[in-house]
């Protein structure tokens, strides 16, 4: 079981707002209504699809203040993402799948969330391929990452396009898309595609230069 914890410790990047008495009070309750940690990362992918929904409604409806139902729906998938881990953590939840559920709801999320990037910007002629582009460059960063935990680099959550960049960059985004019709949401989705690229790089090259150092 120590083993177990450290795993999960050693997994979880850096949040300072874990220790926000919010958070912690937040997470308490849900652990104390016994809600178990794979019931809340589930729910990261149904306010995904909110996301998504209203990405799609925005853009069908030319209402562009939709776009502040995406940005919760953004902001509340990465809440989930982070009460779950405390839960499990903090307050001793944790359970057999639990990894499974740390990261298969988060692959799944990521690339909802995207796709309703992209579904908005569907007008644009590279709109939605850029949205697939992305969604394929931020399940390598996962990857990557997770391959250099097995070969023991340990969980490197390097940037500049994390998934918590990604996801507040979309949600800046959606907000001033929301309140100024500028294309925003597009030039979003290039903006994330260089940091992709450049995050994908940084993580290979810092995991291969671990390889070399340690045969």
């Amino acid at each position: 079981m120590e083993s177990s914890n450290a795993h999960a410790l050693e997994s979880r990047r850096e949040l300072k707002t874990r220790q926000k008495a919010w958070a912690r009070s937040f997470a308490r309750t849900l652990a104390s209504a016994n809600i178990s940690p794979n019931i809340i990362s589930t729910f990261s992918v149904v306010f995904s699809i909110a996301a998504l929904s209203a990405f799609a409604m925005a853009h069908s409806s030319q209402n562009s203040l939709i776009l502040i139902l995406a940005a919760a729906g953004i902001q509340l998938r990465l809440l989930c993402n982070m009460m779950d881990g405390m839960v499990a953590i903090e307050f001793k939840k944790k359970t057999a799948t639990g990894d499974l559920y740390n990261e298969v709801p988060d692959r799944i999320a990521d690339a909802i969330i995207i796709l309703g990037a992209g579904l908005y910007c569907q007008s644009h002629d590279q709109g939605m391929s850029l949205a697939w582009a992305n969604i394929f460059l931020a399940t390598m960063t996962a990857y990557i990452r997770t391959l250099g935990a097995s070969l023991g680099h340990g969980h490197r959550f390097l940037g500049p396009m994390a998934k918590q960049h990604r996801m507040a960059s979309l949600t800046a985004v959606a907000l001033i898309e929301a309140f100024v019709k500028c294309d925003a949401i597009y030039i979003g989705l290039w903006i994330m595609l260089a940091g992709l690229i450049v995050t994908v790089i940084r993580r290979l090259t810092d995991l291969a230069q671990f390889l070399k150092e340690t045969k």
